[in-house]
């Protein structure tokens, strides 16, 4: 009798234990647990990795009239190799600190025809010379009428031609219907805009030419000299850029004659002009020094359109 009950609390005690069992299992493994979303960490779960950043200007990568920065680049080699200034570039782009750009960013380096840029150089095409007559300085300078880049249309013409009536002839040649003569002289065809826009080039310096220009390899020509030899103006211009802030050319003077040409002078111990000056050709603007160089000199170039030319083919006979 006493083992028999002994039993019967065993099995009933056995059978407690059991339930007990699947009630703990149900509490630890809920359906709305399982179902549960995984918490937003920013980052994507399809790759693992912090979604791209996206780029100012990214979405006009590649279309003409933008530059995507590249490691080692600053604004004001863009703007160099584009033949714009960098405060024109900056204010194109919005840009609050022209310091601060980023590898990948696209710029714009060619504003909308028609917009006149910070530095008051109008970027319609070059077939008005009256616009660029005041690009400048907004004033016409004083000195003789062959100053093309400052003259007006009529005066421009007749310059570019050789006389009026050689213009009129040249347009019969070409088959275009030649202007009665008390007509106003037709404006000029785009090569000759273009011989207009060319300044009477100068020599920056009298020392002899030590490195002559070499199509993607020297850029330009390389003067010797003495320390504080008088660094000048090759035309007359505007002072776009006067620093060091261009790698490998040491204190730096960067000149804008007209829309399509800029002259730099390089390695110079001490700058004498400053940014928005107007200057004249043969104008002292710089000593001759070796700033980021291994020797006195002076590495001069000429850049039509942004693109270096030879200055040997531009400069007079000495």
């Amino acid at each position: 009798m006493h083992m028999s009950s002994s039993f019967r609390l065993a099995a009933s005690a056995a059978a407690l234990l059991v339930l007990a069992g699947c009630a703990s299992s149900n509490r630890r493994a809920p359906v709305e647990d399982r179902a549960k979303p995984a918490p937003v960490t920013g980052v994507s779960s399809a790759s693992g990795q912090a979604p791209a950043k996206v780029l100012p200007g990214a979405e006009n990568a590649g279309k003409p009239g933008y530059y995507t920065v590249k490691p080692g680049d600053t604004l004001i080699r863009i703007a160099l190799e584009a033949g714009k200034t960098w405060r024109d570039v900056a204010a194109w782009n919005g840009l609050d600190n022209p310091n601060l750009i980023e590898v990948g960013q696209v710029l714009r380096v060619a504003p909308p025809v028609g917009e006149t840029t910070a530095s008051g150089v109008s970027t319609k095409p070059v077939t008005s010379p009256k616009i660029e007559a005041r690009g400048l300085d907004n004033k016409a300078p004083a000195g003789k009428a062959t100053t093309t880049v400052t003259a007006t249309p009529a005066t421009v013409t007749a310059s570019a031609s050789g006389g009026a009536s050689s213009g009129a002839a040249s347009g019969a040649a070409s088959g275009a219907t030649p202007a009665p003569p008390s007509a106003t002289p037709p404006a000029a065809s785009t090569s000759e805009a273009k011989d207009v826009d060319e300044p009477n080039w100068g020599w920056p310096a009298s020392g002899p030419v030590i490195g002559g220009f070499e199509e993607g390899k020297h850029k330009g020509l390389t003067f010797s000299g003495k320390a504080g030899d008088p660094v000048q103006a090759s035309a007359d211009g505007r002072v776009v850029y006067a620093g060091s802030g261009l790698r490998g050319y040491g204190n730096l003077v960067i000149l804008k004659h007209s829309s399509d040409f800029l002259t730099a002078y390089a390695h110079n111990q001490t700058l004498l002009v400053k940014e928005d000056q107007v200057v004249r050709k043969g104008q002292k603007i710089a000593e001759m020094g070796s700033t980021d160089a291994d020797r006195v000199q002076l590495h001069f170039e000429i850049r039509k359109g942004g693109k270096p030319v030879d200055p040997a083919r531009q400069l007079p006979s000495r």
